[in-house]
């Protein structure tokens, strides 16, 4: 039994998935037990050959299958409490396990080893359009996923009104949601996640999708909803939205738990995780531009080295090297500066969007490098289509794509005598 304090117990969780090995797909159960029936022999030995371990320990390092090339470990040895009210950040690089552990903690997989005690009743927000059925209407959607949380027609109904109004999609409630754009997908997901009354509320990056206002208004209602003893688990890479909401945070790294504790400390420690050279390709971008826009390389001064140490006297020059698949008539480059998980600030390549034709392109920002305190800084990467970003413009996007640091040193452009996360430039006088 889980304590009463407790609303999450997980123990020495592990996951495993088997790479390169071709599952087979089956329309529905009946077909999948009638084809076991049917091949008993043949699907006893596959099956034994995947999950047998006889007398092997399935975790330990000298099992033949554990150390495969074909097997990638998403997580290894997990355990973290969550108590009741409590707003968990869970941050990490790509491909550190976020998302598979939120999967498991919402039991839509199940984990190769481990335990995990939930006590109450999650809902879940993990992707764009999770639950949804896409020949519903929006209106249908609302009455199916509280079903699916046990809730009754009259409960649903009296808090439906309150989730329409802010999804803020009354007009399109009646229209199924395969005609919804991702923005209105993720603003409906969320209102019915976050209002039919979950003891546990898990949400994933899948609010990046949203434009700022709705951003924020997510970030309000999952502060309310935890301060009436309900729990959040939320990922993201937004460190400042983390330091905001969050009242502790798991900082995941190749699968392990790096860190398990301050808010602030977990973020300093994921911003120095992986600070080495790399292709911008590596890095995962999301959005509606991903099929069409592809970024391959990012200089900073000329170099592709992460963490360059640049003179507060330079000019910070930032050169982007893409590929258009698709004409886009409005699109343009920007590029996101952080500082500690805060946007310093958004620049862009063009002032005004212009037709980007298929074909390789380059686009360059030079920016004076004064404006910025010493430290450390990191770049996200990405573009829109369609003039001003708002709800259903087209958009690309990469977080952390590069870092630079600034020094410390003397310039006559900075005033190290001032305080702020920016250098500003002005004149000042004083007159008797």
């Amino acid at each position: 039994m889980i304590s009463g304090d407790l609303a999450i117990k997980v123990e020495n969780l592990s996951k495993r998935y088997r790479i390169g090995v071709k599952e087979e797909m089956h329309d529905s159960i009946g077909s999948a037990i009638f084809d076991f029936i049917r091949s008993p022999l043949a699907n006893y030995r596959k099956y034994r050959s995947l999950y047998k371990f006889d007398d092997v320990d399935p975790l330990s390092e000298t099992n033949p299958i554990s150390n495969s090339s074909n097997i990638i470990w998403a997580l290894r040895d997990i355990s973290f409490d969550v108590k009741h009210g409590e707003i968990l950040g869970i941050i990490g690089r790509n491909g550190a396990g976020k998302s598979t552990l939120l999967k498991i903690l919402s039991r839509v997989t199940a984990p190769t080893n481990g335990i995990v005690k939930i006590k109450g009743r999650v809902a879940s927000l993990l992707e764009v359009g999770t639950g949804f059925h896409p020949e519903l209407t929006g209106r249908e959607n609302i009455y199916l996923n509280g079903a699916i949380l046990g809730m009754t027609k009259k409960e649903i109904g009296m808090r439906f009104d309150e989730i329409v109004d802010f999804a803020e999609i009354e007009t399109f409630i009646d229209t199924p949601v395969k005609r919804y754009s991702s923005g209105m997908y993720v603003r409906l997901a969320f209102a019915v996640a976050a209002h039919l009354e979950p003891d546990i509320l898990i949400v994933d990056e899948v609010l990046a999708v949203g434009d700022i206002q709705f951003q924020k208004k997510c970030l309000g209602k999952m502060e309310n909803v935890s301060k009436t003893g309900k729990t959040v688990l939320f990922v993201s890479h937004n460190m400042g939205a983390i330091l905001q909401l969050c009242s502790r945070c798991l900082l995941l790294n190749d699968a392990h738990i790096a860190y398990n504790g301050n808010v602030r400390k977990a973020t300093e420690k994921f911003l120095q995780i992986g600070r080495t050279d790399k292709e911008i390709n590596a890095c995962q971008f999301i959005g509606t531009l991903t099929s069409q826009v592809r970024f391959n390389q990012i200089y900073i001064n000329g170099s592709t080295s992460n963490n360059q140490q640049i003179s507060p006297a330079s000019d910070i020059f930032i050169k982007v090297k893409g590929h258009c698949l698709e004409y886009l008539p409005k699109f343009r480059t920007s590029i996101i500066i952080y500082k500690d998980g805060i946007r310093v600030c958004t620049v862009y390549d063009l002032l005004i969007p212009k037709p980007l034709s298929e074909g390789s392109f380059i686009s360059e920002v030079r920016i004076p490098a004064f404006v910025f305190r010493p430290g450390e800084y990191t770049l996200a990467l990405g573009g829109h289509d369609g003039g001003i970003l708002a709800s259903g413009t087209d958009w690309i996007f990469g977080n952390e794509v590069m870092s630079f640091n600034i020094r410390e040193e003397w310039s006559e452009k900075n005033d190290y005598g001032s305080v702020g996360i920016i250098n500003v430039p002005y004149s000042g006088n004083r007159s008797a």
